[in-house]
């Protein structure tokens, strides 16, 4: 029977300000098929065939394949007149919204490269999870207008995975320049002071050299890599296991004080009974309760404790806390973990005698001077961990995410604590501010000063010649009489950022997030400090 936990992870948590969708799980159920079952998506029968062979599936496993698979990922497919970003694809992202957004990320940015004394070579912009391109095109557009700064940048490195994403990506920073392959990817050559772009597939791939100044973008990045859910369960809930054997069954007896302590044990993904036959055994009327399709799969929890349950929930402290609360649900990201460990390892070097926490990533090598910076905007919440928050999104409006595996967009709330833990415990020599909710970050970085800057620039150019952004499709007039909806449409673009009223605005839901070279405690710009 699947816990009460299972279904509310089903109930499609969202943050602060969005309505959450009720799904139901039916319990007890049988059926009956004359046919064979039809699959919302070719992916999601590929899926469910391999569930059939392996058995139910981590949640992980299934994001990764809804979003990355090769054949149908939601990022990894291209769907010709198909486009996830802006008013007509699936969501709008902050970049879209103003260009402002990606202005003070490049603010950021510069003032960073100050502080650490202007270095003259060797720096390096990477972007993880680049989506088009919008927030490095206005982060380089602004840039270059630092001459200095800009001579000093010697590569910008984008890590995308998909193909169609990396074209979009090339067309809008480079335009006509020649794309060729490399070692390590693709590479082209920016319209910005004509400095180079190289793709990767994985930040693995991108050269870690100690002498380097790396600056890491991760904008909305994190909430997109793969989660595994654990519910504790309490002694009784714990039967004996046994291990099927070509002789029969072997008990796998605990000694009797582990068997008196509760347990994580994982939320799993498997398929769901064929909706157009679905009856439960009080009714044995077809069930119409929603007119939405039902979901391909379910979640439920594991009968017995897996290698995932034994290991991840006991690499914190945090939740160790909660293993004696009886069905709490913690969400743990191994990749964002290690990811975020990659990037505090690339600016502050290696932690003493430690190797890589993953294979997933490159060790790095030691550097003699702490360098760069990194600067991640995500949503999730500031200290809590994370329960039940896996979603799917489809245009504009949230659907359930175990249903049409590869075309809904599938994420979860970021665990800030967790990466904050990953990168002090990565390098001795980095320090980690945040998180702030971005409405305080934006507005210590200016946003208000800089949108009152873009409407003087329309009152004295009498509209002409200034650029607005406005999720990301709005093509506005450039002559006076366009003048006052311009304007009104910069501070509605910054009021949504910054709002902190529960559904209008992002100012509270997402978090800004800094990891910086150890210097003892002096806050980055954005998180309290100064330029």
């Amino acid at each position: 029977m699947i816990s009460r936990a299972g279904r509310r992870i089903l109930g499609l948590s969202r943050p602060a300000g969005y309505r959450a969708l009720d799904t139901k799980i039916f319990q007890g159920t049988r059926w009956s098929s004359s046919s064979p079952r039809r699959w919302s998506t070719p992916l999601a029968k590929s899926i469910a065939e391999a569930i059939a062979t392996t058995g139910p599936i981590s949640i992980a496993a299934y994001m990764r394949q809804c979003l990355t698979s090769p054949d149908g990922g939601y990022y990894t497919t291209n769907r010709e007149g198909r486009d996830q970003f802006g008013r007509k694809g699936d969501f709008v992202t902050s970049p879209e919204i103003s260009q402002i957004f990606g202005e003070l990320f490049a603010l950021w940015l510069v003032t960073e490269w100050m502080a650490q004394g202007r270095k003259k070579q060797g720096v390096e912009i990477i972007e993880v999870g680049p989506g088009r391109g919008t927030l490095m095109d206005d982060i380089l557009r602004t840039v270059s207008t630092f001459k200095s700064l800009t001579s000093s940048i010697e590569n910008i490195y984008l890590v995308e995975a998909s193909p169609s994403l990396r074209a979009a990506q090339k067309d809008l920073l480079c335009g006509d320049a020649a794309f060729e392959e490399v070692s390590t990817g693709y590479r082209s050559t920016s319209k910005y002071a004509g400095l180079p772009i190289t793709w990767c597939e994985d930040i693995r791939f991108v050269p870690n050299e100690p002498d380097k100044t790396p600056f890491i973008f991760a904008h909305e990045f994190f909430d997109a890599l793969p989660i595994h859910a654990f519910q504790s369960v309490p002694p009784s809930q714990t039967p004996t296991q046994t291990l099927s054997t070509p002789t029969g069954q072997i008990s796998l007896n605990r000694p009797k004080a582990e068997a008196q302590k509760p347990q994580w044990r994982e939320l799993l993904v498997s398929p769901t009974v064929p909706s157009s036959v679905i009856t439960t055994l009080a009714s044995s009327v077809p069930s119409t309760r929603s007119k939405e399709p039902k979901p391909d799969f379910q979640l439920s929890l594991a009968k017995a404790s897996n290698p995932s349950s034994l290991l991840l929930p006991t690499q914190s402290q945090r939740y160790k806390d909660l293993l004696s609360t009886a069905d709490a649900v913690i969400e743990i990201s191994p990749e964002s973990h290690s990811y975020v460990a990659e990037f505090a390892r690339r600016i502050g070097g290696s932690k003493n005698s430690r190797s890589s926490t993953s294979s997933a990533v490159s060790p790095a090598p030691r550097k003699s001077e702490p360098s760069g910076a990194a600067l991640i905007l995500d949503y999730g919440p500031a200290e809590t961990i994370p329960s039940s928050t896996l979603r799917g999104i489809r245009s504009h409006r949230l659907v359930s995410p175990l249903a049409d595996a590869g075309e809904v967009d599938l994420s979860a709330d970021v665990d800030f604590m967790a990466l904050v833990e990953a990168a002090l415990g990565a390098s001795d020599n980095v320090e980690v501010h945040g998180p702030v909710e971005q409405g305080v970050f934006l507005e210590q970085m200016g946003i208000k000063e800089r949108a009152e800057m873009l409407i003087r620039g329309l009152e004295k150019k009498g509209g002409n010649g200034v650029e607005v952004a406005g999720d990301g499709d709005q093509t506005l007039g450039k002559d006076a009489a366009d003048m006052e909806p311009r304007k009104k449409t910069i501070r509605e673009a910054v009021e949504r950022l910054v709002s902190r009223l529960p559904g209008r605005g992002m100012g509270t839901l997402y978090k800004a997030l800094a990891i910086v070279p150890e210097r003892g405690g002096k806050r980055p710009v954005g998180f309290g400090g100064g330029i």
